[in-house]
Parts: structure tokens; C-alpha cells; sequence
């Protein structure tokens, strides 16, 4: 059932998106008294995807030194040039740009392992690598904004609701899941309750998408100039990204399997890990959640474009 979830959650978010937009247009009353259950949805949406991060196992991630540094070098160094190099530049709003870096600057750390499965990728290390890819994010962040948008966007974002949502919707569920996932190795009851919260993740984004496009409709309809443009942006990110794998895995010597692996993970941003940020900023700032809900849609359908073109024409199966 979960696999099932996963191959088709691309359709099942646009369903969700466009019946939240019908919501918001027919019964705008109605959709305003939803917002407020966006919070707690995301934050069992965040307690249920790191449960299925293995946090207790950082220490595996450097057991493949030549891998972790092409990952690190690519998702924390090549990437964040890319942007500063292609995108900073670019005629967008602030509000925009705001949306476009922080969804564009920190790697997926949920499906990109089902993709990178999918997609005839090394699983394992990516599972192994998720918990310090979370890590170093967190961490690196706050320096990539506040290197590309200036001391001055602090000051205006830097707010007791960007603080609450931090603490309330990232760091709890980050401290639970670890020891959600402690007590698991101690209580087979505990594993076996953590594997049906990996069903959670696909439905409650689809609630989550729904009720943002039903409380943003007004803000999506005055952003459709905006968004055409944008959409060029996402889509040159994946050729960049998929490209980007394909060079590091030869710079590094690594196997076909990792190689592919890195595209995935260069190609998947951590879309609605950014979401409890992008919500706290002013009202003025509001069109960067647009723009994060619609970069994870381009991103999906990019992945299913992946599936097809990685392993077969980009990195395909050397003959020996």
C-alpha cells in the first residue's frame, strides 16, 4: 500500500491542490477556518517522516568516505553556487526568491531513498546518509540565507512564531522520532507501530497541499505570471542536478549505483520541511509558500521523468 502511495503521489498532490483551490474560491469562509489545522497536521507530517530517518545511525554514513564526500560536495557546495550563480540574478520578487532558495538549498531527506530505489539507485546508502544530510541542513541553512538575501532578511523573518514553529514543528518532532526510534530497537511492539507510521507521510502532505491551496488562493491566482517563470527555474534545476550526479560520480570514481543515487538526492529538496519557515513570514512574504508547494509538484513529476531517463540514458549499466 505504501509503494502504491508513493508511485502515484505526484497526481494524488495535484488532485488535492486543485480541489484546494476549488475550496478556496467557492467557500472562502469556509477554507479560512482550515489554516489553523495546518500546524499540527505538519507537525505529525515531520514526526512521521523522521521516524523513517534511521537518526540513531550517523556513524554509518562515513563508512563510504568517497560517496558522503561527492553527496556533501554536491548538495552543500555545487548546488548553492549553481543558485548563486543563475538565480540570484534573476528579476524576482523577494518574496519569491525567498520561496526559491529555501526550497532549492537543503536536499530531501524522506522520498528521495523511495525514489532512489525506484530509480535502480544504492538504497541502502541512502538511507545511511539521510540522518547527516538532516543534520548538516540545519546547520548550514541560516548561513546560505543569510549569505544570499543580507542581515536585513533575518531581521524581518526573525520573528516569536519563526522561533515557535522552528522548536514546535522541526526540533520536537526531530527529538520524538529519535526516541521513538531508540525505544523501537528496545520494544517490537514500538518497530512495528514505526512502520505504519511510514503510511502517514503521503496522505497528510496531500491534506497539508490542500489546505494551503485553499487558504492561498487568492495569493496563487496573482502569482500565475510568477509561477511561468519559476517553473523554468525548478526545471533547469533537475537537468543541472541529474547532471551534476552524473559529474561527481566520475569525479570520484564511485559505482553506477551510487552515481545514480546522487542525482536523486541532488534533484529532491526538502520541500515541506521548509514549509513551517516559509508560514511564519509576513503577510507580505506569503507567495514563498506558493512557490514551495509548487516547486515539490514540478519536483515529483520530475522524479517520474528520472525513473526513466537515469538509469537507462543517463546512467545506464556499464558493459564490461
Amino acid at each position: 500500500m505504501r509503494d502504491q502511495m508513493e508511485k502515484h503521489q505526484s497526481w494524488l498532490y495535484l488532485l488535492f491542490i486543485g480541489l484546494g483551490l476549488a475550496l478556496g474560491i467557492g467557500a472562502p469562509g469556509f477554507a479560512e477556518r482550515l489554516a489553523p489545522l495546518v500546524w499540527p497536521l505538519l507537525g505529525i507530517l515531520l514526526y512521521a517522516t523522521f521516524t523513517q530517518i534511521p537518526l540513531l545511525n550517523i556513524a554509518r554514513s562515513f563508512t563510504d568516505k568517497r560517496f558522503m564526500a561527492a553527496l556533501l560536495t554536491g548538495n552543500f557546495i555545487a548546488i548553492p553556487a549553481f543558485l548563486a550563480l543563475f538565480v540570484l540574478w534573476l528579476p524576482l520578487s523577494p518574496a519569491v526568491l525567498a520561496g526559491v532558495l529555501l526550497v532549492l538549498l537543503v536536499p530531501c531527506t524522506d522520498w528521495f531513498i523511495t525514489f532512489t530505489h525506484l530509480g535502480k539507485g544504492d538504497a541502502a546508502r541512502a538511507m545511511a546518509a539521510t540522518p547527516l544530510l538532516l543534520l548538516v541542513q540545519m546547520v548550514a541553512l541560516p548561513i546560505y540565507l543569510w549569505l544570499f538575501l543580507g542581515s536585513e532578511w533575518f531581521q524581518l523573518t526573525l520573528s516569536k512564531e519563526l522561533l515557535s514553529a522552528l522548536t514546535g514543528l522541526i526540533v520536537t518532532p526531530l527529538v520524538l522520532a529519535w526516541l521513538t526510534e531508540y525505544l523501537a530497537q528496545r520494544h517490537r511492539g514500538i518497530k512495528r507501530s514505526v512502520a505504519c507510521l511510514g503510511l502517514l507521510p503521503v496522505p497528510l502532505l496531500a491534506l497539508v497541499v490542500f489546505m494551503i491551496a485553499a487558504s492561498q488562493v487568492h495569493t496563487v491566482l496573482g502569482l500565475s505570471e510568477v509561477l511561468a517563470q519559476v517553473v523554468f527555474i525548478f526545471i533547469g534545476f533537475l537537468l543541472f542536478a541529474a547532471l551534476l550526479g552524473k559529474g561527481l560520480g566520475k569525479l570520484f570514481a564511485l559505482p553506477t549505483a551510487s552515481a545514480r543515487t546522487l542525482a536523486f538526492s541532488f534533484g529532491t529538496r526538502n520541500s515541506f520541511v521548509m514549509l513551517p519557515i516559509a508560514l511564519t513570514l509576513p503577510s507580505a512574504w506569503q507567495a514563498a509558500v506558493v512557490v514551495i508547494v509548487f516547486q515539490s509538484l514540478i519536483e515529483l513529476f520530475g522524479m517520474v521523468a528520472f525513473l526513466r531517463w537515469v538509469p537507462s540514458k543517463l546512467l545506464p549499466e556499464k558493459i564490461h
